[in-house]
């Protein structure tokens, strides 16, 4: 009478009635739009973690540039100021060097003057004992006052002479 395909179709009939009295579809539709929600909340909540991670890249890299300028900028006012430092101390030791020499060469020719002083002095005292024992012996008491006198003289000219 009735053929298999009659009851397919019928047991196919009464599944699907079955599955909407038990309200499957509903149930399956709900979850499915329940997922759905849930999935475009779980992008949405992405999307601004995204946006925040963008913002917080953009400042720390902001300040990653800020601080990198920042630290040309020192490095360039350390290079000068040690250069500055370098030019003092080298001005400082060029004056300290030529004080030093301009000293030694005041000293040198102090102790040249003082030593032609000495020599000068003591050429001098052996001339004039020289001409003592010359002019004593040779010469008589009153000849030798006037030669003594006027060897005096020249003498005391010539030490001006010198000293001058």
């Amino acid at each position: 009478m009735f053929d298999a395909t009659f009851w397919v179709a019928v047991s196919f009939v009464i599944f699907f009635v079955g599955l909407i009295y038990l309200k499957v579809p509903q149930n399956v539709n709900s979850l499915l739009t329940k997922m759905i929600v849930d999935i475009k909340n779980e992008i949405d909540e992405s999307e601004k973690l995204r946006s925040e991670s963008k913002k917080l890249l953009d400042d720390a890299q902001s300040k990653l540039n800020s601080a990198e300028q920042e630290k040309k900028k020192i490095i360039n006012q350390a290079n000068i100021e040690a250069e500055k430092l370098i030019k003092d101390m080298s001005e400082k030791f060029s004056k300290s060097a030529e004080i030093k020499k301009n000293l030694a060469n005041i000293k040198i020719s102090q102790m040249k003057d003082a030593a032609i002083k000495d020599v000068k002095d003591t050429s001098i005292k052996i001339a004039i004992e020289a001409v003592k024992k010359t002019i004593s012996t040779s010469v008589d008491k009153s000849k030798l006052d006037i030669l003594f006198e006027k060897n005096l003289e020249e003498t005391k000219i010539e030490l001006k002479k010198v000293n001058s």
